[in-house]
């Protein structure tokens, strides 16, 4: 039975995976700037100071000041908080839901930024003791898929740890800006006057997230993320949503690899599992990468891909049965 692929990557790439990674990479890049860059240019934001909203460099007002001076209704002030907040809350929901349930977690694997810097400190931290997070059990093996050989060196913590707690203040300041005018946070910042309160707010998330980042990232992503545990869910609710399909058959060609696909995938999850096993899975599709780049050499190709429809049904149904043999 034909596979259903789903054609996320450009195709002519010369990359054994098709620059997939390389797409993903940009995609990331891009909606990081986005992240940073969107309270400056008022694309969407809440300002405090003005007490409203900012969305598309318009202001977005719901109505409360014109009801307190009684130029508007009760009802026409109900009608705006329909259409103005709560209307874009289900609405982005939904697309995101409905994403979620036929492709995965795609806005965690190939948007979110907070994955963009778990997948960042994994690799510091993989650099510095030989595993990509200090409650992994082993270290990983010295090598990549395509080949080459690294070693763990210690020193590598004066990178990852201030590059950490760079990345939060950053997160820190970004976040502020969507509640505070962005020109009166960065201006503060760069003259070393902040006020009381945006010291506190940046120094108190500052600290908290670099904790996040060297202890608790990955489990962030798997039990605190409201937005990844909805998109989990709605993915684990689709039969025929997209996963990562493995030929069993083939399986005999794994015995040259040295199980890649496991050590190089960023939620410490194994690709040739059951999908139930898979519940945090973000479709960053660095399995399928590092798969097609150990088999490029093999002329029936990767043993990974993705799959969809009737194929990621069988994928799983083949997946159950061997699991029950093995048991």
């Amino acid at each position: 039975m034909s596979e259903r692929i789903i054609p996320i990557i450009p195709a002519g790439s010369g990359a054994p995976d098709g620059g997939r990674q390389r797409t993903r990479l940009w995609a990331q890049i891009g909606f990081f700037v986005l992240f940073v860059l969107a309270p400056v240019f008022d694309l969407l934001r809440y300002d405090l100071v003005a007490g409203h909203a900012w969305f598309l460099g318009m202001e977005w007002r719901v109505g409360l000041a014109d009801y307190s001076a009684g130029l508007i209704s009760l009802g026409q002030l109900w009608i705006n908080i329909g259409l103005k907040i709560f209307l874009p809350i289900l609405g982005t929901g939904a697309v995101l839901i409905w994403v979620s349930w036929k492709w995965g977690r795609l806005y965690c694997g190939w948007l979110c930024p907070h994955f963009s810097v778990v997948e960042t400190i994994n690799q510091l931290m993989r650099r510095a003791t030989g595993k990509p997070s200090v409650w992994e059990k082993r270290a990983l093996p010295t090598r990549e898929p395509d080949g080459t050989t690294w070693r763990a060196d210690p020193r590598w913590w004066f990178i990852t740890v201030p590059l950490a707690v760079g990345f939060a203040f950053v997160w820190a300041v970004v976040l502020l800006t969507y509640l505070l005018p962005p020109f009166e946070v960065y201006s503060n910042l760069l003259a070393g006057t902040p006020t009381r309160n945006q010291f506190v707010f940046i120094t108190a998330g500052t600290v908290v997230l670099s904790a996040e980042f060297l202890f608790a990232r990955h489990l962030f992503c798997r039990f605190a993320c409201a937005v990844g545990l909805f998109q989990s869910l709605a993915w684990m609710g689709n039969r025929d949503a997209m996963v990562v399909g493995f030929e069993r058959k083939r399986g005999a060609d794994c015995n040259n690899c040295y199980s890649a696909c496991d050590h190089v995938c960023p939620m410490r999850l194994k690709p040739r599992n059951i999908k139930r096993q898979m519940f945090t899975c973000t479709q960053c599709a660095q399995c399928v990468s590092a798969c097609a780049t150990t088999q490029k050499d093999n002329p029936n190709g990767p043993l990974l891909s993705w799959v969809s429809g009737e194929a990621a049904r069988q994928n799983e149904a083949g997946l159950r049965a061997a699991a029950k043999v093995k048991n």
